[in-house]
């Protein structure tokens, strides 16, 4: 079962795939040529940020 809390983490990850990485999907598609992607180490780093942005305007946040 989804949460709220699922979806909203789904819609960023979703959010910086497209947005940052330039990535259509993160869906598997099983081919080479759709399920892999050259990135260069800036736009990792910018994915990453935006990863970590993400998490600390979550006010509901849980850690482990």
């Amino acid at each position: 079962m989804n949460t709220r809390k699922d979806k909203g983490k789904e819609l960023a990850i979703n959010r910086i795939a497209e947005e940052v990485l330039n990535l259509e999907t993160l869906e598997t598609r099983m081919s080479d040529s759709l399920d892999f992607s050259d990135q260069a180490v800036w736009t990792l780093k910018a994915a990453l940020e935006a990863a970590f942005e993400a998490g600390q305007n979550n006010p509901k946040r849980e850690t482990t």
